[in-house]
């Protein structure tokens, strides 16, 4: 198991940066949000671009491990719309993503993007089965996993739990497409805990990457989320994948909360 820095958190800094402060403070690699590194296009990254970041991360010793907040930018994506050209659009802009992700250098991408799933009417569920299974398709082409995220209902109203991701992903049956558990959505929307999910679906095979963060939207050590049961169910298991630190407040700012967070789980993991 090791912990990665998600780069949005650090994102006012220049990518170097990001991966020299990561690395110095202890964390394994970057998972990177396209949108930091083009608001507008990123799936259109050109090439020696894509080999310099790869480049610099892995020579600051923080790679980029992980893709995620893919459907950001471009603007007014869909993976449940009908109409023909925004879903030609949505499924190019992913496909794109995933060559992304192998020329960084990743190994997975993590399919949040909440507002680009709402579920409206007849056939908008079964319009994102179909883009994940295609993404699933694309990701196992490039030796990567793609990941569905469930999202709690406050966020999105498909694929809310593990048991519905694990659910659309087991109807899939694509090498190449997995879930996830984000231990903050998990807080506000499943009946159990985070750490006795993961006791259940990792031996399972179906969760390939977790997000660390505190159900305040803080980062782990942050509020009253307890994350010793959550990192003990992960070497219980034999969890091998990466862990990912994401908060949504920065608090005091991204630096701090980022070293606040692994100084926190690095003494959990010494205990155990």
């Amino acid at each position: 198991m090791r912990i990665a820095l998600c780069n949005e958190v650090v994102a006012g800094l220049p990518f170097v940066e990001q991966a020299r402060l990561a690395s110095g403070l202890g964390y394994a690699g970057l998972e990177v949000a396209p949108f930091t590194l083009d608001a507008e296009a990123p799936h259109l990254l050109p090439a020696p671009r894509r080999a310099e970041l790869r480049r610099i991360a892995e020579a600051e010793g923080a790679p980029i491990t992980s893709l995620h907040w893919l459907l950001v930018a471009p603007a007014g994506l869909s993976i449940t719309s009908a109409d023909p050209t925004l879903r030609g659009r949505t499924l190019d802009v992913m496909e794109r993503l995933i060559g992304l992700a192998a020329d960084l250098g990743a190994t997975l991408l993590v399919h949040g993007s909440p507002k680009q799933r709402q579920v409206e009417a007849d056939g908008d569920a079964a319009r994102a089965e179909e883009a994940m299974a295609r993404a699933g398709a694309w990701a196992a082409q490039h030796g990567l996993t793609y990941c569905l995220e469930p999202l709690d209902a406050g966020q999105t109203n498909w694929a809310r739990t593990v048991a519905e991701a694990v659910g659309i992903v087991e109807r899939v049956a694509s090498p190449g497409l997995k879930t996830m558990l984000d231990v903050c959505a998990a807080g506000h929307g499943e009946a159990e805990a985070a750490d006795v999910l993961l006791r259940r679906f990792i031996p399972a095979g179906w969760i390939a990457h977790v997000h660390l963060n505190d159900r305040n939207r803080r980062g782990p050590g942050q509020g009253s989320d307890r994350f010793a049961p959550v990192l003990r169910a992960l070497t219980e298991t034999g969890y091998a994948g990466f862990c990912a630190v994401e908060p949504f407040d920065y608090h005091p700012d991204g630096p701090t909360s980022a070293a606040r967070a692994i100084g926190y789980l690095s003494g959990i993991m010494e205990s155990l």
